[in-house]
């Protein structure tokens, strides 16, 4: 069994996470693919329904064992990856899959489905906005937020290589023109 993938990526602080968990709670048939991270959990953070929480070794026994679909070293020594068997998880249950994962993840993973997949990319109004939206969530440090603002800088690069842009400039409006547009690709 196999359906269609639903690809939200942007720089980090942009709404990719708040986006997509609005457009699962709206829609039956969709379901949210769980990436597995070399990173460790913030606060609020469980293993297997934010990440699958692994150790840098075991990750790279799973790339051994071809257990990815893709992945990255998306920061120094953190890796991410999505798992074939959350996509077969989720298609043999006849729902489409929800991926929110990076820019290079997302280009990725849509090179491998094609048509079968809806790659969006989130864009956050200004990377000022951008600063205080990563400054607000006080989960990062002074040096992490510098270097997620440099990785955003070059993402936000990428966004002709998606199927369609969408502005997060206000939460409301863009969850409501994601949900349009993941319906019309699902009809």
């Amino acid at each position: 069994m196999s359906g269609k993938v639903v690809i939200f990526a942007a720089p980090s602080g942009a709404g990719k996470t708040t986006i997509s968990r609005y457009i699962l709670a709206q829609c039956g048939n969709l379901e949210f693919s769980v990436s597995a991270a070399t990173r460790p959990p913030r606060n609020h953070e469980q293993h297997g329904r934010d990440y699958f929480f692994m150790t840098q070794p075991e990750f790279e026994k799973r790339i051994e064992n071809q257990e990815f679909v893709e992945w990255q070293e998306v920061y120094p020594g953190h890796f991410y990856g999505t798992l074939h068997s959350e996509v077969n998880r989720i298609w043999g249950k006849g729902h489409h899959v929800v991926f929110d994962v990076d820019v290079q993840g997302a280009l990725n993973l849509k090179r491998i489905y094609g048509d079968r997949a809806l790659a969006i990319f989130i864009m956050p109004p200004s990377i000022d906005v951008l600063e205080k939206r990563l400054r607000s969530r006080r989960t990062e440090d002074e040096k992490s937020i510098h270097i997620r603002l440099a990785k955003a800088e070059k993402e936000i690069s990428t966004y002709r290589g998606f199927d369609r842009l969408l502005v997060n400039s206000r939460l409301v409006k863009a969850q409501s023109q994601g949900l349009a547009m993941v319906r019309e690709f699902l009809k």
